[in-house]
């Protein structure tokens, strides 16, 4: 027998019972789940970029108790359940697909409506839109930034932004003038370290990561992918120079940095 999304709800339930329930999970809130929420998401993450999916349903499994979990808090909040969550998700994504559900009625049967994949984006920002001004509790400037979530990865925020802004028409042509401002970037940061202004510095890198950022949307690489990449790489490498100087009886910390950097050319040499 295999156990179906009611049987997790269910021991979600027992989980938080107040008499006979689990001491842990009883102590936990929206706040201190989020944690672990962002961990799991990660995890989902790692598996797929490893190529690893025999541990890929697991992973998944992992997040969606997170989202059992905040069900079952909102349940007992009285501001939410499961069932809202999914009609709620369903509702949306009938809404933000015409071109598929041409009458918002999920049951009706597919039609012959078609339109080009372009129309279906520029529909799907609209939509978006009219949800935001609908979501308004009072009244505001409406901003294209305002639903770019803050519990974002850096990285992922700001290229969000980015081309939030750019639909706006507030971005460069080409990928030329963000290598000039990277280069601009960089000066002042520079600068910020001459002045021995720690604030400063601190504001100027993040000047400088946002533009470097900026320069991997137009370059149509993904910025925080390319930086995991560039992690792994790092870590590889690394693992190498360890390895190579155990087998030679040596650690990093006592080794000159010059035959450090010997043994990561070496790693690169081997395709590390």
């Amino acid at each position: 027998m295999s156990y179906q999304i009611d049987d997790l709800l269910y021991l979600m339930q027992r989980l938080r019972d107040p008499a006979h329930g689990c001491p842990w999970d009883l102590q936990q809130s929206f706040a201190t789940i989020v944690p672990h929420t962002l961990e799991e998401a990660y995890e989902v993450a790692d598996a797929i970029a490893g190529g690893d999916y025999s541990q890929l349903s697991g992973e998944l499994g992992d997040l969606l108790f997170q989202v059992v979990y905040y069900a079952q808090l909102g349940q007992e909040e009285g501001y939410f359940d499961w069932d809202h969550v999914v009609d709620g998700i369903t509702r949306k994504l009938v809404r933000r697909h015409p071109h598929v559900f041409p009458d918002g009625n999920l049951r009706t049967p597919p039609g012959t409506l078609k339109i080009e994949p372009d129309q279906v984006s520029q529909r799907w920002e609209e939509i978006k839109a009219l949800e935001r001004a609908e979501q308004a509790t009072a009244p505001k400037q409406l901003s294209l930034l305002d639903d770019v979530p803050r519990a974002l990865p850096a990285l992922s925020r700001a290229q969000k932004l980015q081309k939030r802004a750019s639909r706006a028409g507030f971005d460069w042509d080409q990928a030329a003038p963000v290598l000039e401002k990277i280069a601009e970037e960089l000066d002042e940061v520079r600068e910020a370290l001459a002045s021995d202004d720690h604030e400063a510095v601190a504001g100027e890198m993040g000047d400088l990561l946002f533009a470097v950022v900026n320069l991997a949307r137009h370059l149509d690489v993904d910025a925080e992918a390319a930086l995991r990449q560039g992690n792994e790489k790092f870590e590889r490498r690394f693992r190498y120079i360890e390895r190579r100087l155990s087998e030679q009886g040596d650690e990093v910390a006592d080794v000159a940095l010059q035959r450090l950097d010997s043994l990561w050319d070496e790693a690169k040499r081997h395709g590390l």
